[in-house]
């Protein structure tokens, strides 16, 4: 097992089970907007990706009269409800995080934006295990750049070789490795074989707390 000082956790599809609610956000707002039934985007390829990504590609297709950050704002304003409704953290992620928090600096990196992240962060006590969370909109690109991971080794002040990033996403397993950071992939999201870039691919946390030696 290599040695880290840091843990930088990715958050949806790992701390919370909300790639399937960004699909139903994006869903009731191309239905508000009368696409419901040919807005012709596939949510798999986003995943890992900010929903800048998913809105620009939309506009490119469809040439809606509302602007960018209007449908930003009503796709996250309908999350936000989903969340705070359903509070879908994954069970066994917080007894993780807590043993991990015993060991490392923890920090959390998302496409997500901040009002997103701290919604997740109120749940189960989260925050306190977090003295670090990046948003895509602190750093200059979203995943599969790099910046995001290494925003977040910055503010830990820990070295990026030092660091290990837990993700779900093919796009967040490319960021974690252009950042030069290890990256265990839990098949949360997308089947193994589509993981298969990451420094190791589990099925459970179990397995993570095991690679970690927190088990």
């Amino acid at each position: 097992m290599q040695s880290f000082e840091a843990i930088i956790f990715d958050m949806d599809g790992v701390i919370v089970d909300s790639e399937p609610l960004h699909e139903r956000a994006f869903l009731d707002v191309f239905a508000e907007m009368g696409y419901a039934a040919n807005h012709g985007m596939d949510f798999p390829t986003y995943y890992g990706r900010s929903d800048r990504a998913l809105w620009e590609d939309f506009i490119a297709k469809h040439h809606p009269p509302q602007p960018l950050d209007e449908l930003i704002a009503r796709k996250q304003a309908r999350l936000m409800e989903i969340l705070r409704r359903e509070g879908p953290i994954f069970p066994d992620v917080v007894p993780l995080i807590a043993k991990l928090a015993a060991r490392y600096r923890l920090a959390l990196a998302s496409g997500s934006p901040h009002p997103v992240i701290e919604v997740v962060l109120a749940m189960e006590g989260l925050r306190r295990f977090f003295p670090v969370a990046v948003s895509v909109t602190d750093v200059g690109r979203s995943k599969p750049a790099p910046d995001v991971f290494l925003r977040a080794a910055e503010l830990l002040g820990v070295a990026a070789a030092r660091c290990c990033v837990i993700e779900d996403s093919a796009v967040g397993v490319e960021s974690a490795r252009s950042a030069g950071m290890a990256v265990i992939a839990i098949t949360n999201s997308l089947p193994g074989e589509k993981l298969a870039r990451a420094t190791h691919v589990v099925r459970r946390y179990a397995e993570i707390e095991s690679f970690l030696g927190v088990a």
